[in-house]
């Protein structure tokens, strides 16, 4: 099974954000998540194309690229020469999402799908088996340190077994809320990768509290 940390630079030092870089690259953490806001689909802005391309110079370990943004079809291919290895958008943003998907691929990224907390999981159905990457977000998107949706872990199941029964060979990533007290039950649900910003870089040793939710649940 996979298990893959993914810390979110939304709650990273942006007044040293070269520091919790090094600590990320440093650590057993799989990929750098940054989530990419632009105020309409979200209510809030954080950064965009100039700080991908920034990050891209000190990363050592893949870009996992979430697009919370309108008409993300636009700006496909100006992520990927950004640096983004994982390129997500919104189920709730792309009127043609089969044909986004399909662009995201031909770009040489691997494409994720996200679905908003209350966007149901079979409305992926028809689009599952062409995906890499699902991400559940379990609080509503656009702030950090929000409190986790207990729900999502029914949320979860019903994804992981959708997956099974298509045949596909997405992986689940959810974000949002994630700390040590449910960690190991989001990976016990089915998730793949978990997305976490406040849980790691507010703590005392960042690359150690990566290590526990990497070990979370596991038999020591």
């Amino acid at each position: 099974m996979t298990r893959f940390i993914a810390p979110s630079l939304l709650a990273a030092d942006f007044t040293n954000l070269q520091k919790d870089i090094e600590i990320v690259n440093a650590s057993e953490a799989d990929w750098f998540h940054l989530d990419i806001m632009d105020g309409v689909f979200v209510p809030n802005i954080s950064f965009g194309l100039p700080v991908v391309k920034a990050v891209k110079k000190l990363a050592r370990k893949p870009l996992d690229v979430h697009l919370m943004i309108v008409e993300p079809e636009k700006y496909l291919s100006k992520f990927r020469d950004a640096g983004a290895n994982n390129l997500t958008v919104h189920f709730e943003t792309c009127k043609h999402l089969h044909r986004t998907i399909q662009e995201i691929k031909e770009l040489g990224m691997n494409a994720g799908v996200t679905l908003n907390p209350h966007t149901p999981v079979e409305l992926l159905e028809e689009i599952i088996i062409y995906v890499d990457l699902v991400l559940i977000m379990t609080v509503n998107p656009g702030f950090g340190g929000q409190k986790f949706i207990p729900t999502s872990y029914k949320k979860i199941q019903k994804a992981k077994t959708l997956i099974h029964e298509s045949g596909s060979k997405a992986l689940i990533e959810v974000d949002g809320g994630i700390d040590l007290s449910n960690a190991a039950g989001l990976f016990e649900a089915g998730a793949d990768i978990l997305v976490t910003g406040t849980t790691v870089f507010h703590s005392a040793d960042p690359a150690a509290t990566i290590h526990e939710l990497k070990m979370a649940g596991m038999k020591k």
